[in-house]
């Protein structure tokens, strides 16, 4: 069994033996491995979003919340790959990095069969990139904090740089998010500014989030459509 069969067997096992926990050891003899190449593939699965948590004690052991994950999928090889295409699209927005981990856990839940169709698809999909012009940069790496405001709702500190290059610091009340082909912005309420504002993501040099929860402020971000776009809610567009 290669590892990354061996990862979604892991999971499987550990989902039938749930809310009971099951050792490394135990684990080690089921997949004819050493206990430590079971624990490192564990670390790798927590890391990867999967929640899987220790137990300690003599009865203790290894517990996957089956409610935080998905049973095996019916995603078809097409789909998957669909999915790691449209991931090219997502670069330099604020959801690459989740899209990513999404997606690794699609493949981790995918019937060993049907993850091989799609590795096997994959490899014969091929994106143009034109040759006129530079290929598009890679967008910024855009911080957990920033990626998770919305759904955190806290205030966020930024330190943040103007058209000019000039950077002031920032706390702002997370409203959305605005983007398309050009650029990704942060909408937020700007206490500095006292107003609503568009903040570039590349222009954004740090942010952490504060303990101060975002009070209720109703805005429309149709107002921030200064960028002569249309607007479309992502529910419109099948969401």
């Amino acid at each position: 069994m290669n590892r990354t069969d061996r990862l979604y067997a892991l999971v499987e096992e550990l989902r039938a033996a749930a809310p009971r926990p099951r050792s490394a050891r135990a684990l080690a003899r089921r997949f004819e491995v050493s206990v430590r190449t079971v624990e490192r593939d564990l670390a790798a699965l927590q890391q990867s979003g999967v929640p899987i948590h220790a137990q300690p004690g003599r009865t203790g052991g290894y517990v996957l919340d089956k409610e935080r994950t998905l049973p095996p999928l019916t995603v078809t090889p097409a789909e998957a790959t669909a999915l790691a295409v449209g991931m090219h699209a997502l670069a330099g927005t604020p959801f690459a990095a989740d899209a990513r981990s999404a997606l690794h856990k699609v493949l981790a839940v995918m019937p060993g069969r049907e993850r091989a169709a799609a590795a096997e698809m994959a490899e014969r999909v091929q994106l143009l990139v034109p040759v006129a012009r530079p290929a598009r940069a890679a967008g910024p790496v855009v911080p957990a904090p920033l990626r998770e405001a919305l759904s955190a709702r806290r205030v966020l500190r930024l330190e943040y740089a103007d058209a000019q290059g000039v950077v002031t610091a920032r706390d702002v009340e997370p409203l959305g998010f605005l983007g398309g082909d050009e650029h990704w912005y942060l909408a937020a309420w700007c206490r500095l500014r006292g107003a609503a504002r568009g903040f570039r993501l590349d222009r954004i040099r740090a942010v952490a989030a504060l303990d101060e929860p975002v009070p209720p402020r109703p805005f429309d971000l149709a107002r921030l459509d200064t960028l002569g776009s249309d607007l479309r809610p992502l529910g419109e567009l099948g969401m």
